[in-house]
C-alpha cells in the first residue's frame, strides 16, 4: 500500500502546532482561535515553510465553517430564527448598507475610483462567520443578546453574497453579461429543493439509517446531508455555509438532533482549527515588516471605524449600552470572504494587486485581534458592573427536571405517568421510534446513546433532578449508572432492573430507589389469580403486601452475601434449588437466606 509521506508529515506539523499554540494561548485566557492563528504563522511560509500549499488549505479547511454553521443550525428551531428576524433583516441590512457606504466612501477618495471604492467598501463590510462564532461557543455567548444580533447580522452577510458578487460585472464597467432571470431562479429554486427535502426526506431517511443500528453508518449520513446541501447551495451560486445552515434548521427539532451534533463536533473542530491556522500561513510578513505602518494603521482604521459604524445599528434594534458594544467589537473585523472577493476577476480589474495585497493582510490582520477584542469586551463590561446578560426573546435549549434513559415500553408508561402530574421531561433513546408526537405535549425525545457522555450533557443531565434508567438492556443499564454516577454525583437517579443480580449490581454503583422489571406486575396477576380462585378482596391485598415486604427482606439478605465468590458459584449452580428455598421461606412468612442470583425476578 503507497502512504503519501507529504501528507501524513502535514498532518504531524498541524497537530503538533495546535498541540503546543492552542494550550498556552487558552491558559493566557485568549482563546484557543489565536492560538490555531499563531500556529500557523509558525509553520507556514512565513516563518518555518513546512507547509507550502496554502491555498489548497485553506479551501479544503472551509469545510470546517460549514460544519459550524450547521451545528448553529442545529441550535435554532424554526420558531426561534423567526424570532431573529428583526437581527437578520434591519440589523444585518442596516449594518451592511451603512458600513458598505462609508468604508466605500474611504476607499474611493484614497484610489480616486468611485467604482473599486465601493467594490472594497463592500468587502471588508462582511465580518468572520468563523472567528467570530467559534470565539462566542467558546465564552458561551451565542445565546446572549449580543450574540443573537451578531448571529443575525452574520447571516444577513451570506444572503448578501449572492446579489454581491451578481452586481460586482457591472460595477466592472458592464463586464459579463449582467443580472439574468436565471442568476435569481437557480438560487430560490436551491432554496427550496432544501426546504422540501428536509421537511419530506431528511428525517424519514434518517430514521431508515438509525433503525439499522449502526452508528458509524449514521454519523456518514450526517456527513452526507451536510455536504449534500452545501454543494447544492454552492452550484446555485449561493454560500456553502449557508446550504449547511438551512439544513441544521430543518432538523433542528427532531430527534435526531443531538446525536448529529455529537457526530458532527469532532469534525467541526479539527476542520475550523485548521482554517484558522491556514489564515495564519496567509500572512504576508516581508509585506508586513516593508509597510508595516500603513497595513498596521490599516488595520487598527479598519477595526475602530466598523465599531464605531455598528453602535448606532446596535442601538437602534434595541440592545441595551452594554450590549452595543459587545456587538460592535464582536463585528469589528473582516471577513473571509473578502479573500473570495478580491480573487474575482471583475475586483482585478477595477484593484491593482499591490492594493489587494495590502487589503488582505489588513483583513487577517483584523481577524487576528478578534480574540483580543473579546477579551477587552469581557475587562469592559466586568469595569462597568454590567448586569449578566440572559436570552430574552429566544429561550435556552430544552431543559426539564427529569431526563429518562431509554423510552421503550418500561420508560413510556413512567412518561405517561409524569405528564399526567404535569410534569416535563427528556427522554433518550437509541432507537429510532415514532415519537414526534411526544413533543405537541411539551415532552423532548433525542435520539442518542445514554452510554456517551456527549448525549447525556446534550440533553442537559447536569441541570436535572432526577434521572431515570429504563433501558432494556441490562449491560447498557449498568454502564449509564456508572457513568451517571461518576460525572453527575449529586444527581438522583432511578433505574430499572432485570432480575436480583441486576438490582445487586445497580446498589453496588450507588442506586438505591430500583425497581425490577416483572415483580410488580406479576404480584399484581398473582393476586389475580388467588382472586378468581375465591379469595376475598381484601385477603388478596394483604396477600400482596405481605410478599412486597418478605422479598424486600429477602433482597436485603441477598445483598449481603453477593459479593462471596463461592456462595455465587454455589448460586449459579444450584438454581432449582434456590428457587425452591425461597418457596420454602414464603411458606415460612420469613426471610430466608438462599443464595444470590436465585430470583429471576
Amino acid at each position: 500500500m503507497h502512504t503519501d509521506g507529504s501528507f501524513m508529515l502535514q498532518m504531524l506539523v498541524f497537530l503538533g502546532a495546535a498541540l503546543v499554540a492552542v494550550p498556552i494561548t487558552r491558559a493566557l485566557g485568549i482563546g484557543s482561535v489565536l492560538g490555531y492563528l499563531l500556529g500557523g504563522i509558525v509553520v507556514g511560509p512565513p516563518v518555518l515553510g513546512l507547509v507550502t500549499d496554502v491555498d489548497g488549505l485553506l479551501h479544503f479547511s472551509e469545510f470546517g465553517v460549514v460544519l459550524l454553521l450547521f451545528v448553529i443550525g442545529l441550535e435554532l428551531h424554526p420558531r426561534r430564527l423567526w424570532i431573529l428576524r428583526q437581527a437578520i433583516f434591519v440589523a444585518g441590512g442596516a449594518q451592511m448598507a451603512i458600513t458598505t457606504l462609508v468604508l466605500g466612501a474611504v476607499a474611493a477618495l484614497l484610489l480616486d475610483d468611485w467604482r473599486a471604492g465601493m467594490v472594497i467598501g463592500f468587502a471588508l463590510s462582511l465580518s468572520s462567520t468563523a472567528f467570530v462564532l467559534q470565539t462566542l461557543a467558546e465564552k458561551k455567548r451565542l445565546t446572549t443578546p449580543a450574540g443573537r444580533s451578531a448571529f443575525g447580522i452574520l447571516l444577513f452577510q451570506d444572503l448578501a453574497i449572492v446579489p454581491g458578487l451578481a452586481l460586482l460585472p457591472l460595477l466592472a464597467g458592464g463586464m459579463g453579461e449582467g443580472i439574468g432571470l436565471s442568476d435569481w431562479l437557480l438560487p430560490v429554486g436551491a432554496v427550496a429543493a432544501v426546504l422540501a427535502g428536509g421537511r419530506y426526506a431528511m428525517r424519514p431517511l434518517l430514521r431508515i439509517v438509525a433503525g439499522t443500528g449502526i452508528h458509524e453508518l449514521f454519523t456518514a449520513a450526517t456527513l452526507l446531508l451536510v455536504l449534500g446541501t452545501a454543494m447544492l447551495m454552492e452550484a446555485a451560486g449561493l454560500s456553502a455555509g449557508l446550504g449547511a445552515f438551512l439544513a441544521g434548521v430543518l432538523v433542528a427539532d427532531s430527534e435526531f438532533r443531538h446525536q448529529l451534533e455529537t457526530d458532527i463536533l469532532p469534525f467541526k473542530g479539527l476542520l475550523l482549527g485548521l482554517f484558522f491556522m491556514a489564515v495564519g500561513m496567509n500572512v504576508d510578513l516581508a509585506l508586513l515588516l516593508d509597510r508595516p505602518f500603513v497595513i498596521l494603521s490599516g488595520a487598527i482604521a479598519l477595526l475602530a471605524l466598523k465599531a464605531a459604524l455598528l453602535l448606532p445599528v446596535a442601538r437602534a434594534t434595541g440592545l441595551r449600552t452594554p450590549e452595543s458594544g459587545s456587538l460592535a467589537l464582536m463585528l469589528a473585523q473582516g471577513g473571509e470572504f473578502a479573500f473570495v472577493l478580491f480573487g474575482q476577476p471583475a475586483v482585478t480589474e477595477l484593484v491593482t494587486g499591490d492594493v489587494l495585497q495590502v487589503l488582505t493582510l489588513i483583513v487577517i490582520l483584523s481577524m487576528a485581534l478578534t480574540p483580543l477584542l473579546f477579551v477587552f469586551d469581557g475587562w469592559r463590561r466586568s469595569r462597568a458592573d454590567a448586569l449578566p446578560e440572559v436570552p430574552e426573546a429566544v429561550p435556552e435549549d430544552v431543559e426539564h427536571e427529569v431526563v429518562i434513559a431509554g423510552f421503550g415500553r418500561f420508560g413510556q408508561v413512567v412518561g405517561r405517568l409524569l405528564s399526567m402530574a404535569g410534569i416535563r421531561f427528556t427522554a433518550i433513546e437509541l432507537s429510532a421510534l415514532e415519537v414526534d408526537f411526544v413533543r405537541r405535549f411539551g415532552h423532548e425525545v433525542i435520539y442518542g446513546d445514554a452510554r456517551r457522555l456527549d448525549v447525556l450533557r446534550n440533553a442537559h443531565v447536569d441541570r436535572a433532578r432526577t434521572f431515570v434508567i429504563a433501558v432494556d438492556d441490562a449491560e447498557a443499564s449498568i454502564a449509564i449508572a456508572r457513568l451517571v454516577r461518576e460525572q453527575f454525583p449529586r444527581l438522583n437517579v432511578l433505574a430499572r432492573a432485570r432480575n436480583r443480580q441486576h438490582v445487586f449490581q445497580l446498589r453496588d454503583l450507588g442506586i438505591a430507589a430500583i425497581s425490577r422489571d416483572t415483580l410488580l406486575s406479576a404480584v399484581e396477576l398473582g393476586g389475580d389469580v388467588l382472586e378468581a380462585m375465591g379469595m376475598a378482596p381484601e385477603q388478596v391485598a394483604q396477600s400482596r403486601e405481605r410478599f412486597l415486604e418478605h422479598d424486600k427482606r429477602t433482597l436485603e439478605d441477598q445483598y449481603a452475601t453477593h459479593l462471596d465468590g463461592e456462595a455465587y458459584v454455589q448460586a449459579v449452580r444450584l438454581a432449582a434449588a434456590d428457587l425452591r428455598a425461597l418457596f420454602e421461606a414464603d411458606a415460612r412468612g420469613g426471610p430466608g437466606t438462599p443464595p444470590a442470583n436465585a430470583d429471576p425476578l
